[in-house]
């Protein structure tokens, strides 16, 4: 009976459980889905992560090259974030040229780097107007239920902390770049944001988190993203119904909590040594 319901009247059937401040999958409101990390995922990459939020998954590579600063910041590296929505992680996505969501998941994601201090890219410059790095950062979805946004910061946060890259000179004599792949270093990581998302059901109800579904039925859709010291770094809202300004402060001050969840659980999992961090996902 209850499943007829749900496929006759989805947003009835939501709207049956928020009234009683809980959610279909039995989350409250304000509950995320689990969260599990897993670094090292992809031997072939300079940095990796796997990222589980609920259904939701995402993987992300790291591959870096050599090339030449931009003209205009030619004493900066620079990095090239990618969105992959492939059929195989929905039915909703088609087999093609990357779709709007794809697109405009891949601008958030560059939009929150710039804004949040991510990386100081003048550290990716090895000679001004000569040589720098430029980070290619692809984020697949292998699994797509909801709440994409988020999932795509927390695995990008974890390959870049996760990456390492090889040390180079520029020969004097040859003028030519010289790559010792022996001798590697980590990416310093200047900021650690971190995205909530939030969907609005009824124009007033607003819940973290939400599955495809739930972002299907709703009114508007919202994702904050803050760092580790409480800033808010970008808030990204596609349309949809307005919010009060107590609500959108109510939704940043979640995010703020998230964030410090989200910051432990990498750290924790960074903390451990490589063989067992690539056995044993760190679950939220």
């Amino acid at each position: 009976m209850a499943a007829g319901f749900k496929t006759a009247e989805p947003l009835e059937y939501h709207r049956s459980f928020l009234k009683e401040n809980c959610r279909s999958d039995g989350r409250e409101l304000g509950e995320f889905r689990p969260t599990t990390l897993n670094i090292s995922s992809i031997s072939t990459a300079d940095g990796s992560a796997l990222v589980k939020i609920g259904n939701t998954t995402v993987i992300c590579g790291i591959k870096a090259e050599l090339t030449m600063p931009p003209s205009d910041a030619p004493n900066k590296g620079y990095m090239v974030p990618n969105v992959d929505l492939p059929p195989l992680c929905s039915s909703k996505f088609r087999p093609g040229p990357p779709g709007e969501q794809a697109q405009a998941a891949s601008q958030f994601i560059a939009d929150v780097i710039e804004s949040s201090d991510l990386i100081n890219m003048e550290e990716l410059c090895i000679e001004k107007s000569k040589l720098c790095w430029v980070l290619y950062c692809d984020i697949m979805c292998l699994d797509y239920d909801g709440n994409l946004l988020d999932a795509c910061i927390i695995v990008l946060l974890a390959a870049l902390k996760n990456a390492q890259l090889s040390e180079v000179t520029i020969n004097k004599e040859t003028d030519l770049a010289e790559v010792d792949i022996q001798k590697k270093k980590p990416l310093k990581i200047n900021r650690l944001p971190v995205g909530s998302s939030f969907a609005v059901f009824d124009d007033s109800i607003i819940i973290v988190d939400p599955t495809a579904e739930e972002e299907s039925l709703s009114t508007a859709l919202l994702t904050v993203v803050t760092d580790e010291e409480d800033r808010l770094c970008a808030v990204h809202k596609p349309g949809g119904t307005s919010l009060s300004g107590e609500k959108l402060q109510h939704c940043i001050n979640r995010a703020i909590t998230r964030n410090k969840e989200i910051s432990k659980l990498v750290g924790k999992y960074l903390s451990i040594c490589p063989e067992v961090r690539r056995a044993i996902p760190a679950p939220l």
